[in-house]
């Protein structure tokens, strides 16, 4: 009796779909009425033998059909939250299109970045806060250097204390920190009392690069940005090396690239000569290199500072570099480079 009333309870419980269906089964089995209750009430018809037999057997058989009834109440209220939870659930739309981009020179640093470590550079960072030895000195800036004067620099503390006129003074800390060979780019911002127009900003970007090796030489630098410049603009790129003088290297070149809004037949932005200057190079100064504590007879090096803004406005045809810093969420690109 007790396996075939457990097997018919078990059966009855499957079939559960609400809480009205539970209410029955427990009125059924284990209510006053129940078929439990029936056979405990029948217990008084039976000798004290029997009794003490059937007894136990009953209270084992109402023990388990209680058990089985938790467990059977249990799992229906569970499902009947998680329903209601699912009923209430908001799905969320993924056809929202997405708001907002990358600025422009935030996609133009990590596509630099792309093309330099491919070609084994490894890229840092450094204070935009510098003393006068590192934004200077080191770098073979005399005293009597224009970018000394408190026209271009932007003092913090005179003499000694000022925002950084160069990312090149990164490039001071890393001559003086590692050992070579090494070949570094460094990206951030610079600081300088410039008259703010279409292509000069008192707040710029530089992209700085040094490189110490045993043996290197202009051809490399030539090279490295002949290079450079076709995988940012394409294969069709005009540009020119020319003779430049920068305190800091020996000899110097000037990185020019053909006017982008002109094509070389002269505007505003270019001012009238047809070219845009992309940038410095040359050959790290011996003086440099010696205070830095490199020997010179073992090590050559070459040393680059682009105008980080100069190339954004280039990629991206923007023709007034103060737009840059405005907040204007007009430069958006359809190069799919948010990516990048």
């Amino acid at each position: 009796m007790e396996k075939d009333l457990i097997t018919e309870l078990n059966s009855d419980l499957e079939k559960v779909s609400n809480p009205d269906d539970l209410k029955r089964i427990y009125d059924k089995y284990l209510g006053k009425e129940g078929l439990i209750k029936s056979e405990l009430k029948k217990l008084k018809g039976l000798s004290p033998e029997e009794r003490r037999i059937k007894g136990p057997q009953i209270q084992s058989l109402q023990a388990k059909a209680q058990e089985l009834f938790d467990k059977a109440q249990q799992d229906t209220m569970q499902k009947k939250t998680e329903k209601t939870l699912e009923e209430q659930r908001e799905s969320l739309d993924e056809s929202v299109p997405k708001v907002g981009h990358l600025h422009p020179i935030t996609q133009t640093v990590r596509m630099l970045n792309r093309v330099f470590e491919s070609m084994g550079y490894s890229v840092m960072e450094g204070p935009e806060i510098e003393t006068d030895e590192y934004c200077f000195k080191r770098l073979n800036v005399p005293e009597n250097h224009p970018a000394r004067d408190m026209q271009d620099t932007i003092y913090i503390q005179e003499p000694n204390i000022l925002l950084r006129t160069q990312a090149s003074s990164v490039e001071a800390r890393i001559l003086e920190s590692y050992k070579p060979p090494f070949k570094v780019v460094v990206p951030g911002r610079v600081y300088r009392n410039e008259k703010v127009n279409k292509s000069n900003h008192f707040i710029f970007h530089h992209y700085q690069g040094v490189v110490v090796l045993e043996r290197t030489n202009l051809k490399d630098l030539f090279g490295t940005f002949t290079h450079l410049f076709k995988q940012m603009y394409g294969e069709d790129v005009i540009v020119r090396f020319r003779n430049k003088y920068y305190p800091e290297v020996e000899p110097g070149v000037g990185l020019d690239m053909q006017c982008f809004n002109c094509k070389g037949q002269g505007c505003a932005l270019c001012k009238n000569i047809g070219w845009i200057e992309m940038g410095g190079a040359g050959m790290v100064h011996p003086k440099a290199l010696e205070m830095a504590g490199i020997d010179r007879s073992k090590w050559m090096a070459f040393a680059f500072a682009l105008g980080l803004d100069r190339w954004v406005m280039a990629r991206y045809e923007i023709t007034d570099i103060r737009t840059l810093l405005g907040g204007n969420l007009a430069y958006k690109t359809d190069k799919n480079e948010n990516t990048l």
